[in-house]
């Protein structure tokens, strides 16, 4: 069952990885806070170190989130576990000798759902089944907090069958899948209206938004623009 939050709570998934989750993720909370909420976003597990401000290293992921936040928290407080190495979390876990469990990441979480804030936008790493250890993946994770889901589907060829199955996987253990967006990650796909046309027909979740390919140095601001908003958070 979802379990009772002061605001609205979404989690962010993808397709695959590289398909723009942190960018939509960003731009919810954009969208958020152009329309005056309180918003915080959060990337409990983050693979890849960027960079390091003050001595202390970071994800760039996890920075796009803080900053588009309307809530000033601490980087740690967004990302909690931060991984050197750009690669499945388990696995770069594993070479570090860090544990990554669900219980953990979702204690953490709580308490920051606690504060006073409208929504908050968690965003996962990889796709929807990505493993955390041996035993539990992001799918876990979202099942102990009763989150709803949004489905950034990245437009390519093989996107259908990925989109597909992965609202199959979300309404297999019971949850909502909220909305989803179509981002064209790519500058040209061939057929890309009819694999958007299926994807309205075939997905019972409402369409979001369809994000254009963007040019480098776009950011969330952009691509809110392009997001319809009010389809998630009105009733």
């Amino acid at each position: 069952m979802p379990e009772c939050y002061a605001g609205r709570v979404f989690f962010v998934t993808g397709t695959d990885t590289g398909v723009g989750k942190t960018w939509v993720a960003g731009a919810l909370l954009a969208a958020g806070a152009r329309a005056g909420l309180r918003t915080l976003g959060i990337k409990p597990v983050a693979a890849g170190v960027d960079g390091e401000h003050d001595g202390n290293p970071y994800n760039a992921d996890a920075i796009v989130l803080q900053n588009a936040a309307t809530l000033d928290v601490d980087y740690a407080a967004v990302n909690p576990v931060l991984l050197q190495r750009p690669i499945a979390p388990h696995i770069a876990a594993a070479e570090e000798g860090v544990e990554v469990r669900v219980s953990a990441l979702a204690a953490h979480c709580r308490t920051l759902l606690t504060a006073d804030v409208d929504l908050v936008v968690i965003e996962g790493a990889g796709g929807w089944l990505v493993p955390l250890n041996d035993e539990e993946t992001f799918a876990d994770f979202c099942r102990v907090l009763g989150l709803p889901v949004i489905l950034v589907v990245g437009m390519r060829l093989g996107c259908l069958n990925h989109a597909l199955l992965t609202a199959a996987a979300i309404g297999n253990v019971g949850l909502e899948l909220a909305g989803w967006v179509a981002n064209c990650v790519e500058p040209e796909m061939s057929g890309l209206d009819a694999n958007i046309d299926t994807l309205h027909r075939r997905l019972s979740a409402p369409c979001l938004g369809r994000v254009p390919h963007l040019v480098p140095g776009s950011g969330p601001d952009d691509v809110a623009g392009h997001l319809q908003f009010a389809r998630l958070i009105d009733d």
